[in-house]
């Protein structure tokens, strides 16, 4: 009886795996203290600080936490979108998007979807397909990062041009922006984004697709989300190209109004 009790007893005293102190990383975040250093996360998971920076890097490489660059601070990152559906329904942007989405869809027979942004890249968090055979539709949790990709455009439109800069500079986004006559040029382009409310993607990273998107607003006014419309090339011509653009910026501006923002004046179609 002693004996074989022994092995269990060892067994409990193995230190923990590498997945499993990860998992207790990931578990030191709550609602109520969604932002945390790596200090106060290695008080509360007991481990060594040097041991909490590696785990943090090697989530921070898969998208499941992100980094602040001001502070220096992590928050679970986006990338645990494509791993708990759970996650996907407590996104209240989400929910009050969809019946919008499912409404974009049936207007323009073309398919819908919400991003979200996550640190470098935008996220499909939700996405109702188009009744069409030929459609363009994506899994939950694809990651968008490259330049033109429309909703990349929107989220990028109001961040400061240094952040931008930033980004481009490191590589984050893909696109040819090696001098700086084109970052200039991307970023005049996202300065007509953010005056116009829509950013189009006419076939810039597929020629196959054309992207268009707009953001979506909270009550604070800040951008949380983006609508975005996606088409095959060949159904899509330049004049049917404006005339999606106002339907999909009229469809982030009904989301805004339903998580409180502002209705947009007269203007806002300019």
């Amino acid at each position: 009886m002693t004996h074989s009790d022994e092995p269990e007893r060892h067994e409990h005293r193995n230190p923990p795996s590498v997945l499993h102190n990860g998992i207790r990383v990931l578990r030191a975040f709550s609602v109520g203290e969604p932002a945390l250093g790596v200090t106060e996360i290695a008080q509360r998971v007991n481990l060594h600080k040097s041991t909490v920076s590696r785990i943090l890097g090697q989530l921070e490489h898969e998208d499941l936490v992100v980094r602040d660059f001001e502070s220096g601070r992590f928050r679970l990152g986006l990338g645990l979108i494509g791993l708990a559906g759970p996650l996907l329904a407590n996104l209240d942007v989400r929910r009050l998007a969809h019946p919008a989405l499912a409404e974009l869809t049936e207007r323009t027979q073309e398919t819908s979807a919400l991003a979200v942004w996550s640190g470098h890249e935008s996220v499909t968090v939700e996405q109702v397909s188009s009744p069409k055979q030929v459609k363009h539709t994506v899994p939950i949790g694809t990651r968008y990062s490259t330049s033109a990709s429309s909703s990349v455009q929107v989220f990028l439109s109001e961040m400061p041009e240094g952040r931008v800069r930033e980004l481009l500079e490191r590589g984050l986004l893909q696109g040819a922006h090696r001098d700086e006559h084109a970052i200039q040029q991307y970023l005049n382009r996202l300065a007509a984004v953010r005056a116009s409310g829509v950013a189009v993607n006419a076939g810039e990273t597929s020629v196959e697709e054309v992207g268009i998107s707009a953001p979506v607003r909270d009550h604070r006014g800040g951008i949380v989300a983006a609508v975005l419309l996606s088409a095959p090339s060949f159904r899509v011509s330049p004049e049917l190209r404006g005339q999606l653009a106002e339907v999909v910026r009229d469809t982030a501006h009904a989301v805004s109004e339903r998580l409180g923002a502002t209705k947009p004046g007269a203007t806002g179609k300019s």
